[in-house]
Order: C-alpha cells, then sequence, then structure tokens
C-alpha cells in the first residue's frame, strides 16, 4: 500500500472541508463522491479533523424569522484599559450566555477582533427592544472594559455559514 504524502493529506482534508461548509448533512455516499474519495475515506478524513479540533461542532442555519426572532450584531471597541482577570474569567465562562439566554437571546458568535472593533459578537433576539437590553446588560457586565458599543441589526442574509439562503430573491423586494 502506497504512503500518502503530507501534502496529498492536506489537499484532501480541504476537499472534504469544502464539502462540510456547503452542508454537513449530506448523505455520506454522496459527500464521498462530490469529493472523488470512498466512503471510509471521507469518514476517516472527519474523524481527524474532528480529533485534531480542526472542525469544531456542526450547525444548522436557521430561518430566524421562522423562530420570530432577528439577526443582530454588537460591536464593541475597547478602552485603553487591559481588561482585568475577572472580565477575562467571566467571558471565558458561560455563566453569561445563561444569563441573557433567559431574557431571549441566543449568542451565535463572540470573537476578538483586530481593526475599528475590538470585539464582535452575533446573536438572536425576538426584537430591537431585547437586543438593546442586551446591549445595555454587555455594558454593566463589563463597565469600564468598551468605549464605545454599536449594535446593527441584520435586515436580510444573502449568505450566511457559506449557503446561499434558499430564499435569496427576497432581497430584491428590500432594496
Amino acid at each position: 500500500m502506497a504512503k500518502t504524502s503530507k501534502k496529498q493529506i492536506e489537499v484532501d482534508e480541504r476537499k472534504v472541508i469544502e464539502q462540510l461548509q456547503k452542508n454537513c448533512m449530506e448523505n455520506l455516499d454522496l459527500f464521498a463522491k462530490n469529493c472523488g474519495f470512498s466512503r471510509q475515506k471521507v469518514w476517516r478524513i472527519i474523524k481527524n479533523l474532528e480529533r485534531n479540533k480542526i472542525v469544531w461542532g456542526y450547525t444548522g442555519i436557521i430561518d430566524t424569522e421562522s423562530l420570530k426572532k432577528k439577526h443582530y450584531m454588537l460591536l464593541m471597541k475597547r478602552n485603553a484599559q487591559k481588561i482585568n482577570q475577572k472580565i477575562v474569567d467571566i467571558l471565558l465562562s458561560r455563566d453569561f450566555e445563561e444569563v441573557v439566554s433567559n431574557l431571549g437571546i441566543n449568542i451565535e458568535t463572540s470573537s476578538y477582533t483586530h481593526g475599528e472593533y475590538d470585539w464582535i459578537t452575533t446573536f438572536l433576539a425576538p426584537d430591537i427592544i431585547h437586543a438593546k437590553k442586551f446591549s445595555e446588560l454587555v455594558k454593566t457586565t463589563y463597565p469600564d472594559t468598551f468605549q464605545q458599543i454599536d449594535l446593527l441589526e441584520t435586515l436580510f442574509d444573502i449568505k450566511r455559514q457559506n449557503v446561499i439562503n434558499p430564499n435569496a430573491k427576497k432581497i430584491k423586494e428590500i432594496i
């Protein structure tokens, strides 16, 4: 049996990752066919990607309207002070997420960034009132941490998580 080079393994992994991003729930036989691999090879590559934490997990892309929720982004700009350890511990704990879920907020992403803003959080909320309450809660939970917090509401997703919105033509009604 021929040994596979490290470069070829990386190329194969990239093909599988691209397919995972398109549709991680696709039938494994069709998935393998789209990659040009056997079912067993795809399964082995996926398990390896999971074990090496290249793939963190899987998620469904939900139509927020069907949940009666809206999508928001919270853009946060830090002040010049160093963040104290207590604030870092709150950021890393799941406690804050539990508190906001009681408000009807579902945090999708929370990212430390480089650029105009230092932190960006995307989340779902029932309406703008709940989104503003969440914004205020961030200000009070992380006092003296952010000098500016901006709240944006997503009006329409054309593409999310690498998947084209099946209702993408609705954008014509909005614009």
